[in-house]
């Protein structure tokens, strides 16, 4: 196992005696995918369970390792939620750029179709679910889900629109995105759940558009 156990006793050092041990990080190496292991657990962990019921010792089980290596690498469990859903916004910070380009009139069609992709991709659903599954059972976790999309998107599209209630106007729109993604992701609620994204898209799109440059 690439993990260390807290049965592993100290590092011994040349003349015999224990070596002195770093706060927060048992002995022993760990390989290069360590942190990248405790993250894959932490997303799992987060996206089953929730964020009240997951625990680091639960998150270093599930990584094979000691829970000291993930106070060590990430400190609280907090910033291990932070960590594992930054990730599923990675694509967000690649298009949000794509997302901003382009005529005005058309950003509700960008935005919606970025993200019902991002929901409909595998890779980047179990994240996300953990995201939502935990931002509404949990003030941190809500924390880190304003911190991540009103600091990443939203405040960008606002800084787009020429209107003095850009902000509300953004956030409206976001809100019919996370519903939408509330009952067909997380409830799955039929014939929502069924339907075709393009679809979707396709009706979703002008009410997003009207949140952001309507009247």
């Amino acid at each position: 196992m690439n993990g260390v156990t807290a049965s592993d006793g100290p590092a011994a050092s040349p003349n015999g005696a224990g070596a002195p041990r770093r706060r927060g990080r048992p002995p022993g190496t760990e390989s290069a995918g360590t942190r990248d292991r405790i993250l894959d657990a932490a997303r799992e962990q987060f996206s089953a369970r929730g964020y009240e019921k997951t625990s680091v010792r639960g998150i270093a089980k599930a990584a094979g390792v000691d829970s000291a290596l993930v106070h060590h690498y990430f400190g609280t469990k907090e910033r291990v939620f932070e960590a594992a859903v930054e990730i599923a916004f990675g694509p967000v910070l690649d298009d949000r750029d794509t997302v901003l380009e382009g005529p005005l009139d058309e950003v509700g069609e960008r935005m919606t179709r970025m993200i019902i992709g991002l929901w409909e991709n595998p890779v980047t659903r179990a994240p996300l679910l953990a995201i939502v599954r935990s931002a509404v059972n949990n003030d941190a976790a809500a924390a880190v889900f304003r911190r991540l999309v009103a600091g990443q998107l939203l405040r960008r599209v606002a800084g787009r629109l020429d209107r003095p209630d850009a902000e509300l106007r953004v956030e409206l729109a976001a809100a019919q995105l996370v519903g939408i993604a509330m009952i067909r992701y997380v409830i799955r609620m039929e014939p929502l759940a069924s339907a075709d994204p393009e679809d979707i898209v396709r009706r979703v799109a002008p009410v997003v558009q009207g949140h952001l440059t309507g009247p």
